[in-house]
């Protein structure tokens, strides 16, 4: 349990419970200040799920979901402090680059000085200085990854959900975003932001995030420390790493 001085957890999910059809899914789980941890499991599981449940997409048919402290089980998504960024980047084809980072900071895109030079900013971070007028239509799909990384940057919230936003790209590149993003974080203004990774890929959590959940039959199955997870030699880990 946290004492009075530390910060409360990034994340809980406090038997979160939701239905699909006759199908019951229960997730527990909590991700400390700061930290990254990665989300595995087999198709249909329930990984997306957790994430929507956290992010408010799904409302929850039971249970709390609480962010950094405060209990958002009934809040909208726009309500939550936290940022999603997923494998289709959500990012408006109307819109320049710049404008689309510049969401992140002002719905509107009523920007001051300073904050058009942190749109600036941040466009340089992920390599894109320079593409400012560039439209997403015009970009692969990494420097469209690069874009939702930038205005996910921004937003400085205390959580980033990533729903397999790197899935669709090849290995070498996967791992240069997810390079990308590691520096994004430790270069964060204020504290890091935790992160909660889902992916099919389980060596994208190696060297990166600090523990792993295994999610199978609609719920949090095994959780530790990555290396340990994802060295198992037998039961469902090891089956679903083909073991």
């Amino acid at each position: 349990m946290p004492t009075d001085d530390a910060p409360p957890p990034a994340l809980v999910l406090d038997a979160v419970a939701h239905r699909y059809g006759a199908d019951r899914m229960l997730f527990d789980l909590a991700v400390a200040p700061g930290e990254w941890l990665a989300v595995i499991g087999p198709s249909g599981a329930g990984k997306s799920t957790m994430l929507d449940l956290a992010a408010g997409f799904l409302g929850a048919d039971g249970g709390r979901v609480l962010i950094a402290g405060r209990d958002v089980t009934r809040a909208p998504p726009a309500a939550r402090p936290l940022t999603c960024v997923f494998q289709d980047n959500n990012l408006f084809p109307h819109l320049d680059v710049f404008a689309n980072v510049a969401l992140g900071i002002a719905p509107d895109l009523k920007l001051d000085a300073a904050q058009r030079r942190r749109v600036g900013e941040a466009l340089e971070r992920v390599g894109l200085g320079g593409f400012e007028r560039r439209r997403p239509a015009a970009m692969s799909g990494g420097e469209r990854q690069r874009v939702a990384l930038a205005r996910a940057a921004l937003r400085d919230r205390p959580l980033l959900l990533l729903d397999e936003p790197f899935a669709a790209l090849g290995p070498a590149l996967r791992r240069e975003m997810l390079d990308l993003l590691a520096g994004l974080r430790d270069g964060a203004r204020g504290a890091p932001p935790a992160i909660l990774m889902v992916t099919h890929h389980p060596e994208d959590a190696r060297g990166r995030a600090a523990r792993t959940a295994f999610v199978a039959d609609g719920r949090v199955a095994a959780l530790g420390a990555t290396e340990t997870l994802l060295a198992m030699r037998d039961g469902p880990v090891a089956e679903y790493l083909g073991r």
